[in-house]
């Protein structure tokens, strides 16, 4: 990995966690800008190696920043994701171990904690939590739920503006589900894609805060896709018609399941969590995906373009993450929760403030994940992470500091009994251990990307396998002898959705 070295203008870097003087704080706090999509594979980039999605924009901004190739998300489906986002912490000390309900309030929150660092803070589009208006520190949030309705009389603002623009149509009437691995075009006018709407929103903070407020913003930009629904506007489906697109990778170790057999869409549910139905159908919802994508993009695209005209460009501090990713049909699995790439690695992009200095373009290949972005904004913002935080700033990197030789992963069971497991990965291999079963799965991802092969069993790789089976034992230890007793990782009866650490008293399983 190449060291960057790192310069402040008129910032002396002190050897603790709090990175810049308080009394220069107010004039050199950068501005953050946190966007964030759902759903959004790490390889669905153009930046990344796929010539066949259209990036521009984002791969303008990893151009101007920093590229992290191997991004992950710890606990891939949406509000765990984004509990670990919320608070800097673990999926065991967040305790959300699987989807269910955010926590009503955390001892770290991203909001809070740079709001009581003087910073303006603002959400818009999807925040999934729960009560759906919920700030945890945010001066104000204008949501997308994407129809989700979990309080009596709820809509959200995005459906709310929808009413106001187009009185008597149904947002919904593309007809796919939230979950469906199907895709159409969408079937209204552009504007009122919730795309549009999160992008356009944004934009317009940016320029009003511009004009009447001194304070650093702090901006999350929220949005809803590419998750299912895939249902792009015509136009960026027209860009795809026809367009070469990967086929799901199918790994020989899936290849006897019962999901392995050709299954007629007709006969399949809609929103399915194994499937396969064909490789051109995979394509095509490949297609739609890549165009919602792209959609995202161009948004993404007008949102930068509106920093440089208020001026606030060169000092902000640019994120771009996603909660998880999506399978679309790799090894006949869809949606997420699962340990394989599709699921659970992300794209992770970071442009730095000019006055840091750092080499442009660069790409650091070292396991990062969405509990890092609190406390680099902290650092960035000159607050002090706490040492219990279990997320690293990223300027450790940057600054080439020792880090993390693994990142931690893990989901609660869904979709199927034996889908719960815990994983650990650098990016180049990665160990899975399934609760339930204690079944063993081990992947070369320096030569086999796209898990084809399960060399668990294989004598060359049975050092490591033991290297990676003691980690695991290490990082599951501090749960208990119901998950490790007597140096040995143990079979789970049961399932732990919510760990003791969990903040609410009465966890809900909302289910997925």
């Amino acid at each position: 990995m190449k060291t960057n070295r790192i310069f402040y203008s008129a910032i002396v870097l002190g050897t603790g966690a709090c990175s810049l003087p308080h009394t220069l704080m107010a004039q050199q706090q950068p501005h953050i800008i946190l966007i964030v999509s759902d759903q959004h594979r790490g390889d669905a980039l153009n930046c990344m190696g796929n010539p066949s999605v259209i990036t521009p924009n984002l791969d303008a901004l990893a151009q101007d920043g920093t590229l992290f190739t191997n991004g992950y998300s710890s606990a891939p489906s949406s509000t765990p994701a984004r509990s670990g986002l919320l608070t800097g912490l673990s999926p065991w000390h967040h305790g959300m171990l699987g989807y269910g309900r955010v926590g009503s309030q955390y001892r770290y929150e991203m909001p809070q904690m740079l709001r009581d660092l003087n910073y303006f803070t603002f959400g818009i589009g999807k925040m999934h939590w729960f009560p759906q208006k919920a700030l945890h520190g945010f001066h104000g949030t204008l949501v997308d739920e994407s129809g989700r309705v979990e309080t009596k009389d709820f809509i959200s603002d995005y459906r709310l503006w929808f009413q106001m623009q187009a009185p008597g149509l149904n947002p919904d009437s593309t007809g796919i589900g939230w979950n469906d691995h199907g895709a159409a075009e969408y079937k209204l006018p552009e504007k009122l894609h919730p795309t549009a709407w999160t992008g356009g929103m944004a934009c317009e903070m940016i320029h009003n805060h511009k004009k009447g407020n001194r304070q650093p913003l702090f901006l999350k930009v929220s949005f809803a896709r590419p998750h299912s629904p895939y249902d792009p506007p015509q136009r960026l489906s027209d860009l795809y018609k026809g367009r070469d697109v990967p086929a799901p990778f199918i790994g020989e170790w899936c290849k006897e399941k019962d999901y392995a057999r050709l299954t007629k869409v007709e006969d399949a549910p809609k929103d399915a969590a194994f499937g396969n139905f064909g490789e051109e159908y995979a394509k095509n919802s490949r297609r739609h995906y890549y165009a919602n994508v792209t959609f995202i993009d161009e948004e993404i695209g007008k949102v930068i373009e509106a920093l440089k005209e208020e001026g606030m460009y060169d000092n902000a501090l640019i994120c771009y993450v996603s909660d998880h990713g999506d399978m679309l049909g790799d090894h006949f699995h869809w949606r997420k929760t699962y340990p394989y790439e599709g699921s659970v690695h992300i794209p992770y992009i970071v442009k730095w403030p000019a006055g840091y200095q750092f080499d442009k373009g660069g790409k650091i290949d070292a396991p990062v994940e969405l509990r890092d972005l609190l406390p680099t904004f902290l650092e960035a913002a000159g607050g002090t992470v706490p040492s219990d935080m279990d997320g690293q700033s990223l300027l450790r990197l940057m600054k080439g500091e020792t880090w993390r030789t693994y990142i931690d992963l893990e989901h609660a069971t869904c979709y199927s009994p034996d889908n719960y497991w815990c994983a650990l990965t650098d990016g180049k291999i990665k160990y899975v251990w399934r609760f339930h079963t204690g079944e063993e799965e081990l992947f070369d991802l320096v030569n086999d990307p796209h898990e084809l092969k399960n060399v668990v069993h294989e004598k060359k790789y049975r050092k490591k396998l033991q290297e990676l089976r003691q980690a695991m034992i290490s990082h599951l230890s501090e749960r208990g002898e119901e998950f490790v007793k007597d140096g040995k990782l143990q079979i789970l009866k049961r399932t732990v959705l919510y760990s003791p650490l969990f903040p609410d008293k009465n966890p809900v399983d909302t289910g997925i």
